[in-house]
């Protein structure tokens, strides 16, 4: 599919008088628009594929924890250091534990 100088330009004057030159900045805009929401979408798809796996994992380990917690103490939100069960506040960092 070679397309020379003389096929791109019979192209553009085609383009040009289907369009006209008032709307030709608003079609390329719309054109580049819409060809940069098609590579977001298709590099979407691979970030949203791996944000569910993490998003499992995460939720699995919560759940593990959270029996966990019960049986050893609890650990805090912030720094994540690990305190009695019955403490009220981070023995690390002096945040409100829940």
């Amino acid at each position: 599919m070679n397309l020379g100088p003389m096929e791109i330009i019979v192209i553009l004057v085609v383009v040009l008088l289907i369009f006209g030159p008032k709307n030709l900045p608003k079609l390329g805009s719309a054109l580049g628009k819409t060809v940069k929401n098609v590579r977001e979408g298709m590099e979407g798809d691979d970030e949203e594929k791996k944000s569910d796996n993490v998003e499992d994992v995460v939720a699995e380990e919560e759940s593990t924890s959270a029996s966990a917690d019960e049986d050893e103490g609890k650990f805090c939100p912030k720094c994540g250091a690990k305190n009695a069960s019955d403490a009220t506040f981070c023995s690390k960092c002096g945040a409100k534990l829940n």
